[in-house]
């Protein structure tokens, strides 16, 4: 980055490359910090009547006086750039230096303002949920140009390849804004996702001429998706709570544990998204919030018992609301509750009510991944197949009993060998 403007230089060179009738055009090349920029002066010159090493042209000749004398003018003017840019910006690089030269003036925008303008313009096209998360890789780029660049702000121009990997290492070391959400590696991943995001809107809105992190490649951990076993399930779904709060809240999270909706789409839910299906049977039809993908999801007992539950609910139908709402933050606050009064040990969210969905409820039972893939919305299989693994354990305890047959078979045979 050119961050200490200290190895400014200038010289004069000739384009080989674009010779004319034997001459060859004069270009100034302007040096900082190791990177180059260089600019045509419109002026030509044969090879022999160039000073290589002085970068000018030799002879004694009224010509040659005037043209070293231009040249000496335009390093002058040059120079004075140079200067002007240094008393009104912290950092600048030698394209600035050229255009400022040029009298180009071109808009120079830095990250904290690409940020802003992207959060600005997603405002109404992301979920609070998603846009906040910028709202957060945000305040860490801000920490880290203060902390590792003593600098509230840096110019797009300025940016590197080595200034992301910084980052990635400065992540490693910082501590979070929440101390109860330690970081890890995919946490990490996740902002610099987004940070590369935020870069490839600033090439296309031509704020960069290339992406410096196209490199980058992000690298996340695959983790075991967490959801709740059958069991656990079960112990959820039988407790009764006194205290009415926590025991819509418990309805809810079991209602998405048979449906396999995430908390927006439930939320979203109305009576006229209850349909009669080819089968007879009525289904919730309905468009996914986040891809917009239309849903078709056959309604379990359990997910009707608690839709006739809360059928004359005031608040709900209020609100012209299939069930009660609550905001996502407060249920999975209150889900916190409800794991500690059922002794599970695993971090409860609404959330992981569709991975239960997806997990204990379908693919456990046998329900094929192409059908659990359309009943969750997924845009792609590949997605339905972080799920995958459940199957494999479902091979286990079903192989469990076929072991069992073949060893009480073996038994036998040996009783009646030893008779």
């Amino acid at each position: 980055m050119e961050t200490n403007m200290n190895t400014f230089g200038t010289i004069f060179v000739l384009k080989k490359q674009k010779a004319k009738e034997g001459k060859y055009p004069i270009y100034l090349r302007i040096t900082i910090n190791g990177r180059r920029s260089e600019v045509s002066i419109k002026r030509y010159i044969k090879e022999d009547n160039w000073n290589l090493s002085r970068g000018m042209a030799k002879g004694k000749s009224d010509e040659v006086r005037i043209l070293n004398t231009f040249l000496e003018q335009i390093r002058r003017n040059i120079v004075d750039c140079y200067q002007e840019l240094k008393t009104t910006k912290q950092n600048f690089s030698c394209e600035d230096v050229k255009n400022a030269f040029l009298g180009i003036k071109e808009e120079s925008h830095t990250l904290m303002e690409l940020f802003d303008y992207h959060n600005t313009e997603m405002s109404n096209l992301l979920e609070w949920g998603t846009l906040k998360n910028y709202f957060t890789t945000k305040k860490y780029f801000q920490h880290y140009l203060k902390t590792k660049h003593k600098k509230t702000d840096i110019h797009l121009s300025l940016l590197r390849y080595g200034f992301l990997v910084g980052f990635v290492n400065f992540m490693k070391e910082t501590k979070p804004i929440n101390p109860h959400q330690p970081f890890s590696h995919n946490t990490i991943m996740k902002h610099v996702e987004r940070f590369k995001k935020i870069m490839n809107l600033a090439y296309q809105n031509e704020w960069l001429e290339k992406d410096p992190f196209k490199r980058f490649k992000l690298s996340f951990i695959k983790k075991d998706i967490e959801h709740l076993t059958e069991s656990e399930l079960n112990k959820i779904e039988k407790k009764k709570f006194k205290i009415e709060r926590l025991e819509c809240i418990k309805d809810l999270f079991i209602f998405s544990c048979y449906t396999g909706l995430s908390y927006i789409d439930v939320h979203n839910l109305k009576n006229e998204n209850i349909i009669i299906g080819i089968d007879g049977r009525k289904w919730i039809s309905t468009n996914r919030k986040k891809t917009d993908k239309s849903v078709m999801v056959p309604i379990l007992p359990q997910a009707m018992k608690i839709i006739t539950k809360y059928k004359n609910d005031p608040i709900a139908n209020s609100k012209g609301k299939l069930l009660p709402s609550y905001s996502n933050q407060r249920l999975n606050s209150y889900l916190k509750e409800i794991a500690d009064v059922c002794r599970i040990k695993k971090k409860l969210t609404f959330h992981m009510a569709r991975h239960t969905f997806a997990t204990t409820v379908t693919l456990s039972n046998g329900i094929p991944i192409e059908t659990v893939s359309k009943l969750l919305g997924h845009s792609n299989i590949k997605t339905t197949q972080i799920y995958a693994r459940v199957i494999e354990s479902k091979i286990s305890s079903d192989m469990d009993v076929l072991y069992e047959k073949f060893n009480g078979h073996s038994s036998n045979k040996l009783k009646q060998l030893s008779s």
